[in-house]
C-alpha cells in the first residue's frame, strides 16, 4: 500500500488559526491535552449514550468526533454545498421521518414513468438502484465456491475447512439453543403453576421451598435467567428467539450449499451484462436495518426535535441496495460504485465486508475508476478482529500489502466510548498498512425502519461516521479533492499514544498506534480547520 506524505501537522503540536467571521482564532486540539486526558470514571448516561460519537475528548473526557463543537465552533450558521454520498448497503427507509430531505432525488429522472429518462441504463432510478433485485437472503461466498463444486478452485481446500468448523458450529448452537428453549419454557410452567401466576417476581422464586425434584430443578433454572438481568422468563426467551432467527438463518440459507438466494435475473459471473434489478432501494424485510442505520449516522435531519443528529448538514443520501442477508456479489459491488460515480456522488460508503472474493479484480478496477472520478469511498475495516495487513478482506485496493490502485479509499477501524486502554472495539480490525483511522463505531444510536431508532454496533458504523466528516469537508470546502479530503481526515485526526487491548484479548496489547497508518481517532473540528489551509 502506497505511503502518502502527511502534512506538517504528524507528531508536532501546531496551533491552526481558521477566520469565520469571529475575531477569536480557533486552535486546534493540542496534542499534549490528549495524552493527558484524565480517564472518565463514570458510566456515560442515557442522553451521552445517544450522542457519545459528536461529542469531544477534551470537553467530555469521551472519544468522539468533536462534531458539535465543529458546528458550534466553526460551521455555525455558514451555508455549505449539497454532498451526495452513496449508500452502497441494505435497503434504506428512504421514508423515515428523519432522513426527509437529505434522500438524493435524479432530477433527470420522471418517477414511474417505466422510461429510462436520463439515458443511464436503469429505468426509474429516482433515489438510486436495488441491485439484488427481489433477492433478501443469500449464502456465504465460500459455500458458494463449494456449491459450484471447482475442486480446482484454489479456495476450495479452504472453504471446504471453514464450511465445516461454522456448520457444525451453527449446528450445536441451534441444537442447544432449543434444549434450553425448551428447559425454560417447562420451569416456567412449573413456577407458574405453583405460585398460581403467570406474572411472578424474581423475589416470589427466591422464598419458594422446593418440595420435589422437577420443582427444585425448575427454580434453579428460572434463577439462572434472572442472573441475566432479564425482567421475566418470557423476555429471556424473546431474546433467545431473536438469536435463534440468527442462526437458522446461518443454517438455513447463508450455510445451505442447496440454496438459490439470487432473484434479478443476472449471472453473477459475467460482467457484460450491467442493467439488472430495479428502482425499489428500500428494504425488503422488517429485520434490513443496516443501510437505514447507515445513512442516520451520516446524514439525519440535525436539530429538528428527532431521534438523532447526523454527522453532515448539506447530504443528499443516494440509496444503492446491494448487500444481502449474507454475502455480496463482486459484480454488484463493482457496479453499485460505478453507478454512484456516474451519477454524481462524490462520496460512497460501504460498509460490509467479506474474506473470499471470486472477482475482486472487477471491485478494485471500479475502486480505481471512482479515485479517476475524484470520488471518495469510505470502507469498514471488518469486525473479526483481524490484522488486515496479514489476511485479505473485500472490498480492497490492494493486494495484500501491495501497492494500491487509488489514493481515494479510505478504511476505517472501530473504537468504543471510553478513552484510555479498553477504547478499541473488540471485533475491529486493524492493520498497519491496511487500515488508515479509527472512528466511533461501538454502540451506535442511529435510524432503523419504520421511522424507529436503535443501537448498533461495527466497523460499518464508524466507516458513515468517518463519511460525514468528509462530507462536512466537501460541503465546506468543495475544492479540495477526493485524495485530500482522505489525506485532512487522516492527518488532522487525534494521535492515540496509549497501549490498548486488540481483538478484546487482555493478554493482547499493542500501541495504538500500530493498529492503524495514521495511529489516529477521526476528528470533525480539527479536519475542517486543517481543510481550510489546504491549497
Amino acid at each position: 500500500m502506497n505511503r502518502i506524505k502527511s502534512f506538517a501537522l504528524i507528531g508536532l503540536l501546531i496551533t491552526l488559526i481558521y477566520s469565520c467571521g469571529s475575531t477569536a482564532p480557533i486552535i486546534s486540539t493540542p496534542i499534549e491535552q490528549v495524552d493527558n486526558i484524565p480517564l472518565k470514571v463514570q458510566p456515560l448516561t442515557d442522553a451521552q449514550e445517544k450522542v457519545w460519537s459528536h461529542l469531544d475528548l477534551i470537553q467530555d473526557t469521551i472519544p468522539g468526533m468533536s462534531v458539535e463543537k465543529a458546528y458550534a465552533d466553526i460551521i455555525k450558521n455558514r451555508k455549505g454545498s449539497d454532498v451526495i454520498v452513496a449508500v452502497v448497503d441494505s435497503g434504506i427507509d428512504i421514508d423515515h421521518e428523519d432522513l426527509q430531505g437529505h434522500i438524493w432525488v435524479n432530477k433527470d429522472e420522471i418517477p414511474n414513468n417505466g422510461v429510462d429518462d436520463d439515458k443511464n441504463g436503469y429505468v426509474d432510478d429516482v433515489n438510486g438502484w436495488n441491485f439484488l433485485g427481489d433477492t433478501y437472503d443469500e449464502q456465504l461466498e465460500y459455500v458458494r465456491i463449494l456449491a459450484k463444486g471447482d475442486t480446482s478452485n484454489p479456495d476450495y481446500q479452504k472453504a471446504e475447512k471453514e464450511y465445516n468448523e461454522e456448520y457444525q458450529k451453527y449446528a450445536n448452537l441451534r441444537s442447544n439453543y432449543n434444549q434450553i428453549e425448551t428447559q425454560v419454557k417447562k420451569a416456567d410452567d412449573i413456577i407458574a403453576n405453583y405460585l398460581d401466576t403467570k406474572e411472578y417476581t424474581k423475589e416470589a422464586v427466591d422464598t419458594i421451598q422446593a418440595n420435589n425434584e422437577d420443582l427444585a430443578r425448575a427454580v434453579n433454572v428460572i434463577k439462572y435467567v434472572y442472573s441475566f438481568d432479564m425482567d421475566s422468563p418470557q423476555a429471556f426467551l424473546d431474546e433467545l428467539n431473536s438469536e435463534l432467527v440468527q442462526i437458522n438463518d446461518r443454517l438455513d440459507y447463508n450455510l445451505n450449499k442447496d440454496f438459490k438466494g439470487r432473484k434479478n435475473g443476472d449471472d453473477p459471473d459475467d460482467f457484460s451484462k450491467k442493467y439488472y434489478g430495479n428502482n425499489n432501494v428500500r428494504p425488503s424485510e422488517k429485520d434490513e436495518k443496516h443501510g437505514t442505520h447507515v445513512a442516520g449516522i451520516i446524514a439525519a435531519s440535525r436539530n429538528n426535535g428527532l431521534g438523532v443528529n447526523g454527522v453532515a448538514n448539506n447530504v443528499k443520501i443516494m440509496a444503492v441496495r446491494t448487500v444481502p442477508n449474507g454475502d455480496e456479489y463482486d459484480k454488484d459491488v463493482a457496479l453499485a460504485i460505478r453507478y454512484a460515480v456516474d451519477n454524481g456522488a462524490s462520496i460512497i460508503n460501504s460498509s460490509f465486508g467479506k474474506y473470499y472474493s471470486p472477482h475482486s479484480d472487477w471491485v478494485r478496477d471500479a475502486i480505481a475508476y471512482a479515485g479517476k472520478h475524484d470520488v471518495l469511498i469510505v470502507n469498514a475495516a471488518g469486525n473479526e478482529a483481524e490484522n488486515l495487513d496479514e489476511k485479505s478482506v473485500y472490498p480492497n485496493d490492494a493486494i495484500g500489502v501491495g501497492p494500491e490502485v487509488s489514493k481515494t479509499f479510505l478504511t476505517v477501524g472501530s473504537i468504543g466510548s471510553t478513552y484510555g486502554s479498553k477504547m478499541v472495539s473488540s471485533f475491529s480490525n486493524y492493520g498497519k498498512v491496511n487500515v488508515d483511522i479509527f472512528a466511533p463505531g461501538g454502540n451506535i444510536y442511529s435510524t432503523i425502519p419504520f421511522s424507529d431508532y436503535e443501537f448498533l454496533s461495527g466497523t460499518s458504523m464508524a466507516s458513515p461516521s468517518t463519511a460525514g466528516v468528509a462530507a462536512l469537508i466537501r460541503s465546506y470546502f468543495p475544492k479540495l479533492s477526493a485524495a485530500q479530503v482522505k489525506q485532512v481526515i487522516m492527518d488532522s485526526g487525534l494521535p492515540i499514544n496509549t497501549k490498548v487491548i486488540v481483538g478484546g484479548d487482555t493478554s493482547n496489547i499493542k500501541p495504538f498506534s500500530d493498529l492503524s497508518r495514521s495511529g489516529k481517532i477521526v476528528n470533525a473540528y480539527n479536519a475542517l480547520i486543517l481543510a481550510s489551509k489546504v491549497k
